[in-house]
């Protein structure tokens, strides 16, 4: 697909949201030419970390970029002289004062627009305690208010006194006793789904690799489909199961080159039994998640109903192995770690 080049360049200080400032750093990247693995290796260059899966994060506008990797990247563009002005647009949407990044190593490669800055304070955390941000104390929660056991008038007689003394001690031991022993639980235990948000999909017969798109190894089908390779190479793209009610999922891959896909298992044709990402998920597959292992545990076989289960094609060990759909088996290559990022 040819891709159409923005008519001006904008500038960062046009930058509303979160959101905005994504779509302009994803332009920034499509200026630049460069690869994720290009761009990592670029800022290395310069002294700087711009590792690719958290870059793929910020590029999908998942959250404001941290100050020292907004300026390794820009850097890494190849706009260095502009790194204030970026930071200035990312302040002003986290709405707070302009964050500087650490000065760059500076090396016989470095661009001679990049000027090195101030250093960088520690970057604040992603969610702070009531209070913190105006340097006052932390909100006062109130204390819980202890009971107190009700005191019981004693008769007066002394004999009655003993006799009522040693019927409290037995009673009140055997209510300790009962208080102690831990509560009935009626009925099955609840049945564990997978994890919300992002995760990865691990299957059991090959744990070091994950589901994500490639190509099939003997080039039958020329579309991108679902199969297994090292985790450490998948990114950027993300996965993430969207509830359909109950143990139904579909699973969704997010690219910030190719968008939004949902895999869909083809019933026809060269490819028939392949995952393929569709872009119109109301037409994608529907994957039962159904624990495979005790309740609590993370291991799952991925059905479709009157299709059959997810798995590694022949129960193959290598990378770039496709998932097929084929005949429910309980085998390893079947069964899936769903693992949350």
């Amino acid at each position: 697909m040819t891709k159409v080049a923005n008519q001006r360049e904008r500038s960062p200080r046009e930058a509303r949201d979160t959101a905005e400032l994504a779509a302009l750093l994803r332009d920034l990247k499509e200026r630049s030419g460069l690869t994720y693995r290009a761009l990592e290796e670029a800022a290395a260059r310069r002294g700087d970390v711009l590792p690719r899966s958290t870059l793929a994060a910020v590029l999908g506008g998942r959250g404001l970029p941290r100050p020292e990797l907004l300026a390794a990247f820009v850097r890494a563009c190849g706009e260095g002289s502009r790194v204030d002005e970026w930071l200035e647009a990312r302040a002003r949407i986290a709405g707070r004062p302009a964050d500087r990044p650490p000065a760059p190593v500076r090396d016989a490669s470095a661009e001679p627009g990049d000027t090195p800055s101030g250093p960088e304070p520690d970057p604040e955390p992603a969610t702070a305690a009531p209070g913190a941000a105006s340097g006052g104390p932390p909100e006062q929660r109130p204390r819980p208010v202890r009971r107190r056991l009700p005191v019981y008038a004693i008769p007066a007689l002394a004999a009655v006194l003993i006799g009522l003394s040693a019927l409290a001690v037995v009673a009140s031991d055997d209510e300790t006793a009962r208080a102690e022993d831990p509560p009935a639980v009626s009925g099955p235990p609840p049945a564990s789904l997978p994890p919300d948000g992002y995760v990865r999909l691990r299957p059991v017969s090959a744990p070091q690799f994950c589901l994500t798109d490639g190509r099939v190894t003997d080039g039958r089908y020329t579309p991108l489909v679902a199969v297994q390779d090292l985790c450490s190479t998948v990114t950027p793209q993300a996965t993430t199961l969207e509830s359909l009610g109950g143990d139904s999922y579909r699973i969704v891959w997010h690219h910030p080159d190719y968008g939004k896909g949902c895999l869909k298992v083809l019933t026809e044709g060269t490819g028939r039994g392949l995952l393929e990402p569709w872009d119109d998920c109301t037409r994608s597959s529907r994957f039962h998640a159904e624990l495979s292992g005790p309740p609590g545990g993370n291991t799952f076989v991925l059905r479709v109903d009157g299709q059959g289960c997810v798995g590694i094609r022949d129960g193959s060990p290598d990378a770039g192995a496709e998932a097929v759909m084929g005949r429910c088996t309980a085998a390893d290559h079947q069964i899936f770690v769903i693992d949350p990022i």
